[in-house]
């Protein structure tokens, strides 16, 4: 999910700062959820993942440009 609640703002969205360990999201597994946090710092420049729609391991969820 890109939010905590449908009544609250995204954890990120295309063109934020972001450091490492900032939240990005969160995946549901049986019922739990966990957070996403970002293994790196940068810009975000996509979210190519959908709100609310099945993802697997592997998948993409969020496209960082790195500003090491």
């Amino acid at each position: 999910y890109r939010a905590s609640s449908p009544d609250l703002p995204n954890f990120v969205e295309v063109g934020d700062n972001i450091e490492i360990g900032h939240e990005i999201g969160l995946i549901e597994a049986m019922k739990v959820f966990s957070p996403v946090p970002s293994e790196v710092a940068g810009i975000v420049v996509d979210i190519p993942a959908t709100n609310g729609k099945l993802v697997k391991q592997g998948d993409v969820l969020v496209r960082i440009r790195t500003t090491d």
